[in-house]
């Protein structure tokens, strides 16, 4: 994996200017990141409580904002409203999160893999 990987599912721009462009603190929040869409994606389940997951979509778009994963954070909050309409709109929705969730968290390997690659080529 490597950064022509990239799906655009993550806007690293948009993480940059977040991140004052440190490559260090860009890659504690992706870790940060991955660590909160593993959590929150095990609470994306109506099964659970109906509210818990409406909970971790809402954190979960939150931490998306803060990353540039927009199409994931659109995700969320679909599933947010598709709970008014039904059973089969929130499981539609539900999955939509987690096919977001995991292209984003590719562009999140693929990027760290390319910052590890540049480490081993470039002494700091």
């Amino acid at each position: 994996m490597a950064r022509r990987d990239l799906t655009g599912a993550i806007d690293f721009a948009h993480l940059a200017r977040f991140t004052a462009g440190d490559a260090d603190l860009t890659e504690e929040v992706l870790g940060l990141f991955r660590e909160q869409v593993a959590l929150w994606l095990r609470v994306l389940d109506p099964a659970i409580e109906d509210q818990a997951w409406k909970d971790a979509a809402h954190t979960l778009k939150g931490a998306s904002l803060g990353v540039g994963a927009f199409d994931l954070a659109r995700a969320c909050e679909a599933a947010e409203v598709a709970a008014l309409r039904g059973p089969a709109a929130r499981d539609m929705a539900l999955a939509e999160v987690r096919l977001q969730a995991d292209v984003a968290l590719a562009d999140v390997a693929a990027w760290l893999h390319e910052a590890a690659l540049q480490s081993l080529k470039t002494p700091r």
